[in-house]
């Protein structure tokens, strides 16, 4: 356990803490907001990944770039566990959209320095199958032509890959999917078209993200190719995994979100990550369970969908770090049975924290927008329709719910001036819609927006404010002063700092 530390002394070692793992990968980070802008423009550069051997390692079978398909052809022909080291040069799979490399168990791909695997915007996939134990490092993938929520590098979710120091970029779909116990250290992932890592669904578990770079993924800007959009775009995207440590990375100047966990999600440490410029929410955890978000830097994110709330007349919160309907959960077995939102520091971001939960929400509700799925201590869609939902324990257990919140000892800055606000940026919220949908359902009226804002266990406490902060409470028309805030019915914020026009 870590010793309480007051917010002040907590977020002054922040920037300590997540400037080391960036260093080791090479990146070079801005040095505040002032800076942002200039020193990131171009996307970061990704040039400091470090390089593969220049000579193939003892006993590895040599891979000839100047042969199409040498790669698959030899990875076919030796029995696993083989090493393979690509020589310099661009290596291609074949003129066919399905050529791509089938590894066996324990294989490893190196990469010598200028090795590059092209898919010569032709093929599909680069690395596929479910073989375990596989390592792919040193080499810079691009050109291949995934389809919407598919991926280029590990794109069956084999299990215990170790993907490390390569240069995943301007790919359609995700650059890279995840897979039980995978491991990700120090890759660049860059300008991919839909995500630079997609995890998903239900056998993902215990993976690593650390040390990593993402930059300008949903290049494509896929939401737009949906009328309705689809929810599923950004640096990055989680559905259905147990257990992710996701620390030390830079993710910036991405389209649409950072970090997004969607669905049945839980047991996320998400720590020591600088978050800048992304067009989204920097942080966004959905009907999910059980995170410790921890020691973060966030700056400038969501600028541009909170202008394009605002620009549509919508008062809803949106905001820097989004928790939406999901909370802890003591009977998902996890590292920690809350949300835990500690010793980050948020500088010129589009709002602070908002904690929502839809009432219309829930198993077999028409609002459920993640089709099919039921909480994880229900599972059975079936159970949640009348009569049984009507009555504990499916009433309670039907629905996510955000509770078990802690938000303790952060720095929240905002000078609207600086991000070109006119209102509505220096918000945290708490809150809910009315239940109205379907005639059955047992949460109609305010009985979510009450229980979210009085009865789950929501806390703030111990921060420290710098900016115009107001406050949303029980639903998005009610919007209250730091006083009320902390005092009458709230009682929220005891022991935090206000700075309203300046401070440290």
């Amino acid at each position: 356990m870590r010793a309480p530390m007051t917010a002040r002394a907590r977020w002054a070692t922040v920037l300590l803490g997540v400037l080391s793992p960036l260093v080791v990968l090479g990146c070079t980070p801005s040095a505040g907001p002032a800076n942002t802008t200039v020193a990131l423009t171009a996307h970061g550069t990704c040039s400091s990944l470090p390089p593969g051997p220049a000579q193939p390692p003892a006993g590895a079978v040599v891979v000839d770039p100047a042969v199409t398909g040498d790669l698959q052809a030899k990875t076919k022909a030796s029995p696993p566990g083989t090493t393979f080291w690509l020589a310099p040069g661009g290596h291609t799979l074949g003129t066919d959209e399905y050529d791509q490399v089938a590894p066996k168990d324990g294989d490893r791909y190196v990469g010598a320095p200028g090795a590059v695997v092209d898919g010569r915007d032709t093929n599909r996939y680069a690395f596929t199958g479910k073989a375990s134990r596989v390592t792919i490092e040193n080499l810079t993938v691009t050109g291949f032509r995934a389809p919407d929520n598919e991926g280029v590098v590990n794109h069956d979710s084999g299990a215990d890959w170790l993907i490390q120091s390569n240069l995943v970029t301007d790919n359609r779909g995700a650059g890279m999917m995840a897979g039980a116990r995978q491991v990700m250290k120090n890759n660049c992932l860059k300008d991919n078209g839909q995500y630079g890592l997609n995890g998903c669904c239900g056998d993902v578990t215990d993976i690593v993200l650390e040390g990593n770079e993402f930059v300008g993924n949903n290049a494509d800007d896929v939401e737009s190719k949906y009328p309705e959009g689809c929810g599923c775009t950004g640096a990055m995207k989680f559905w259905e995994v147990d257990g992710a440590d996701i620390r030390g990375n830079w993710i910036h100047y991405n389209r649409g979100p950072g970090i997004w966990a969607d669905t049945n999600n839980n047991d996320f440490l998400i720590e020591n990550n600088l978050i800048e410029n992304n067009d989204g929410t920097a942080i966004f955890y959905e009907t999910s369970y059980n995170a410790i978000i921890r020691d973060n830097t966030l700056k400038r994110n969501n600028l541009v969908g909170g202008r394009e709330f605002v620009d549509r007349d919508d008062n809803f919160p949106v905001a820097a770090i989004y928790i939406s309907e999901s909370g802890g959960e003591p009977r998902v077995p996890a590292r920690t049975d809350k949300i835990d939102i500690y010793g980050n520091d948020l500088t010129d971001n589009w709002s602070g924290v908002t904690l929502w939960e839809n009432a219309d929400r829930f198993c077999n509700s028409p609002a459920n927008s993640s089709t099919g799925t039921c909480t994880l201590v229900v599972k059975d869609v079936g159970k949640c329709s009348p009569p049984g939902i009507l009555t504990d324990p499916l009433r309670s257990d039907c629905r996510w719910k955000t509770q078990n919140v802690q938000i303790h000892d952060n720095r929240f800055a905002v000078d609207p001036k600086s991000i070109g606000c006119q209102a509505m940026c220096a918000r945290m919220a708490v809150l809910s819609n009315y239940g109205s949908s379907p005639d059955w359902s047992p949460y109609q009226g305010d009985l979510v927006p009450k229980a979210i804002t009085f009865d789950q266990r929501n806390r703030w406490y111990d921060n420290h404010y710098v900016g115009p902060w107001t406050f949303v409470t029980h639903d998005a028309s009610q919007v209250v002063d730091q006083l009320a805030w902390q005092g009458g019915a709230y009682r929220q914020d005891q022991g935090s700092t206000f700075a309203v026009g300046g401070g440290n």
